[in-house]
């Protein structure tokens, strides 16, 4: 997927379905929490593509649940604003 390719893309992306679900009316909460779901399936299936994504990786592999599900919650809570950080 070209999206995971580089990060700034991979920022927009999630940006965009970010905003998606935001205006079908998702909560925080659910986004945040199919986030995780999604941060669970790319650490077990996908390669990191870039330094940034590795680094998330290697956060996603020492964090225990909780500490995923926070990881998820700042992810969406940069990208949702659509703004580059």
């Amino acid at each position: 997927m070209e999206a995971l390719q580089n990060f700034e893309d991979w920022k927009s992306f999630l940006s965009r379905n970010v905003k998606v679900a935001q205006a079908a009316g998702t909560s925080q909460e659910a986004i945040v929490g199919a986030a995780t779901r999604i941060g669970d399936f790319l650490s077990k299936n996908v390669d990191s593509e870039n330094r940034e994504q590795r680094v998330l990786a290697e956060l996603w592999r020492v964090a225990d649940q909780q500490e995923k599900h926070s990881i998820a919650s700042c992810i969406t809570k940069m990208v949702s604003d659509g703004v580059r950080h």
